[in-house]
C-alpha cells in the first residue's frame, strides 16, 4: 500500500474517535455549567448571610448606644410563631414611649431606619425610579426580650435553594416562606449591661 491510496477503515475509525471525543467534551461542559450554577447559588447564599450579620450587628450597636430604653427596641416578637417583625410587609414600625424625648426619638428613628434597611434601602436602582434592591429576599427582623436585659435579635430571609429547616428556637419569619427549608435565620443574643 502506498501513501496515496484510500483506506476506508482508517477514515471510519477517525470519525468514531471524533464523535466519542465530542460526546466526552459535551459531558464535561455540561458538568462545568452545573458547577458554575451551584457556585453562583452558594455565592448568593454567602452574600445574604454576610448582609444579615451586618444588619444584626448594626441593630446591636444601636441598642447598646441607647441602652437606657433598650426595651423600646423589642417589638415583642412571639418566640412561638415569629411575629410581629420588621422588614418585608411592614409600613409603620412601632414608636418608643419610654425614657426622655431624646431617647424616644433616637429609638424610634433607629427602628425605622433598621426597618427600611431590612427592606433593601441600602441599594437602590435608578432605572426603576429608586426601587430598593439591596436586601435579601423577603427579609424580616425580630427582636425579643428573652430575659432581664437580654434580647434576641434575629433576621430571617428566603434562601435560593432548599436546606434543612432552621433550629427549633429560631422562629423569626416562621411559616412565611412556604417550605421551611427555604427559610434562613441568623440570631444574636445581646445582653445590655446595667450601669449605675
Amino acid at each position: 500500500m502506498n501513501c496515496c491510496q484510500f483506506n476506508p477503515d482508517i477514515h471510519g475509525i477517525s470519525m468514531i474517535e471524533a464523535l466519542v471525543t465530542l460526546v466526552i467534551l459535551s459531558l464535561g461542559l455540561l458538568g462545568l455549567a452545573g458547577l458554575m450554577s451551584e457556585s453562583v447559588r452558594a455565592t448568593m447564599e454567602s452574600y445574604q448571610r454576610v448582609q444579615a450579620l451586618v444588619m444584626i450587628q448594626d441593630m446591636a450597636a444601636r441598642m447598646t448606644a441607647n441602652r437606657s430604653v433598650a426595651s423600646c427596641y423589642a417589638i415583642t416578637t412571639d418566640l412561638t410563631n415569629g411575629s410581629p417583625y420588621l422588614g418585608t410587609g411592614v409600613t409603620s414600625p412601632p414608636v418608643c414611649t419610654s425614657g426622655t424625648a431624646n431617647q424616644q426619638s433616637r429609638a424610634t428613628n433607629d427602628i425605622s431606619e433598621w426597618n427600611t434597611l431590612l427592606q433593601g434601602s441600602g441599594e437602590k436602582t435608578a432605572a426603576t425610579g429608586g426601587t430598593n434592591i439591596g436586601g435579601m429576599i423577603g427579609t424580616r427582623g425580630c427582636i425579643s426580650l428573652i430575659a432581664a436585659n437580654t434580647y434576641l435579635i434575629s433576621i430571617a430571609w428566603q434562601g435560593v435553594g432548599k436546606t434543612s429547616a432552621p433550629l427549633t428556637g429560631q422562629t423569626c419569619g416562621k411559616n412565611l416562606y412556604g417550605d421551611e427549608a427555604y427559610r434562613r435565620v441568623i440570631s444574636l443574643t445581646l445582653q445590655i449591661p446595667v450601669l449605675s
